[in-house]
């Protein structure tokens, strides 16, 4: 597959869970974001399980709450990679989403997108599988 660096590509996208691997993809993105001089789009999605009580009765997630904890998540992150952003442009994006769906969108017009190697995986990412093994297979631009 050819990529295109349009003018408007000139950006970084990294996607964080808070795992440790995370952020140093975080911090891999900033050291190539400073060579290249363009920007970085640090991602987080998050996503509620749908769920359904005892009763059959469907629970209404509590987006509001998921979103600022998110959020929190997000700022802590960043906190520990400040050092490292020095003279950076970074956007910090929180989003409702699965995170591979968020990270393909953000990446639709990014010169790159940076995946760590291992997130909270687990159970849970043998269920809904790699996020960095979906980015590599379905990702529009070039992947790290």
């Amino acid at each position: 597959m050819n990529f295109v660096i349009t003018p408007e590509a000139r950006r970084i996208v990294v996607g964080t869970d808070g795992s440790a691997n995370s952020l140093s993809a975080i911090r891999w993105a900033l050291r190539e974001a400073a060579l290249r001089k363009v920007s970085v789009d640090v991602l987080h999605a998050w996503h509620f399980t749908p769920m359904i009580d005892p009763m059959g009765i469907p629970m209404v997630p509590p987006t509001a709450e998921m979103q600022s904890s998110a959020k929190v998540m997000l700022d802590n992150v960043m906190k520990q990679v400040e050092a490292d952003r020095a003279g950076i442009q970074v956007n910090e994006i929180v989003t409702q989403g699965s995170p591979v769906s968020a990270l393909l969108q953000a990446a639709r017009d990014a010169e790159m997108v940076v995946v760590g190697r291992r997130g909270h995986g687990g159970f849970v990412g043998l269920l809904l599988g790699s996020v960095a093994t979906q980015i590599v297979h379905h990702a529009p631009c070039a992947v790290v």
